[in-house]
């Protein structure tokens, strides 16, 4: 605070008033040590983050179908030249998740080796969600029932959606048809 002599008429009184100071600019640029930034929009400390995730897995039950999982259990007895089991896969009682697909038809071309279905489907789950009802990922091997639709899809392929900020919110699975899944299921 700084003063200052005012003459007033026959005499003198002292003023008060605070002097200028230069506005303080921080540029995204200028952050302290922990990396944060008065202009950072987005706290990464921040438990909020969480917050996104848990709004994306209300949207896809929302808008998203019923799908009915089926977990594979892994073994070591996996034929790698055949690609296939020599025993009969096991599989755990059903788990239903919420997720996207898009519904296809059944394609079945002809070709020369014989008929050959074509159909991969691809399905979208919230991450979060998918792994607390399975309690544990999703794997290549697990068998996905879109409950509207009389087919059976195994996972041949999981992978990760994500923002570079806020971590994974969807799991991308793709799948292909099983022709007798009838036979495997429980």
């Amino acid at each position: 605070m700084a003063y200052i002599k005012k003459s007033v008429g026959a005499g003198e009184k002292d003023v008060k008033f605070n002097p200028p100071t230069p506005p303080l600019v921080h540029l995204t640029d200028d952050a302290n040590d922990d990396g944060v930034s008065k202009l950072n929009m987005f706290d990464r400390s921040n438990p909020d983050t969480s917050l996104f995730g848990i709004v994306d897995g209300e949207l896809v039950k929302i808008a998203g179908s019923e799908l009915v999982v089926y977990r594979y259990i892994q073994d070591d007895n996996f034929d790698d030249v055949y690609d296939e089991h020599r025993s009969k896969v096991l599989y755990l009682p059903p788990v239903v998740i919420f997720g996207h697909y898009d519904p296809r038809p059944i394609e079945e071309n002809l070709s020369e080796f014989g008929i050959e279905l074509t159909n991969d489907q691809m399905f979208t789950f919230n991450k979060q969600t998918a792994e607390r009802q399975l309690s544990r990922p999703l794997i290549p091997g697990d068998i996905i029932k879109p409950k509207f639709q009389n087919a059976h899809y195994e996972v041949f392929e999981v992978q990760e959606d994500s923002f570079e900020s806020y971590g994974v919110f969807h799991l991308v699975c793709t799948a292909k048809i099983l022709r007798d899944a009838e036979s495997l299921l429980p």
